[in-house]
């Protein structure tokens, strides 16, 4: 299976610098449970946003188009197009995640066959907004939950699940 997972504001946004414009240690604690054991596919400026950090428990695949990208980490695969990560992903059986950035899935959107998407309930500054012309048509929601404000969690946010049609 491929799927996507992202976060975004009212308005699209999914990044500011390279990383997230907000704090929300629930969506992240989500984002945990559904990718343990799976498969990170991200762009260079995603990985590089995470300050080139592999997540643990989970097999991480940098895609770029530098032929000369040197990984700093042993465990990281590092391919240079779309082709060579689906290659690779016919020989495994885990679920292959894109992560982000834009590029990512604009370029993985035909091969998804479902994604999680949360909605952060605000508006925030940034750079990166999740591609406009996304066909979310060809998909339908099969799951969906609310969370609210906390102590630790200064935004309410919602995250569906949706599968192809």
């Amino acid at each position: 299976m491929i799927y996507g997972i992202w976060a975004e504001d009212e308005h699209g946004l999914i990044g500011r610098d390279g990383k997230l414009p907000w704090r929300l240690p629930k969506e992240l604690q989500h984002f945990k449970q559904v990718t343990m054991n799976q498969v990170l596919l991200m762009g260079r400026k995603t990985f590089d946003g995470m300050n080139k950090r592999i997540l643990p428990g989970r097999q991480s695949i940098v895609l770029t188009h530098d032929l000369n990208y040197e990984k700093e980490n042993k465990n990281l695969l590092v391919f240079h197009s779309k082709e060579e990560v689906l290659e690779w992903y016919k020989q495994q059986d885990k679920t292959l995640f894109i992560t982000g950035g834009a590029e990512m899935f604009r370029l993985f959107e035909k091969d998804m066959d479902g994604f999680y998407r949360t909605l952060v309930h605000g508006t925030f500054v940034g750079d990166a907004y999740f591609p406009e012309a996304f066909d979310f048509q060809t998909f339908h929601a099969v799951a969906e939950e609310d969370f609210g404000v906390d102590e630790k969690n200064a935004y309410a946010f919602t995250i569906k699940r949706y599968v192809r049609k």
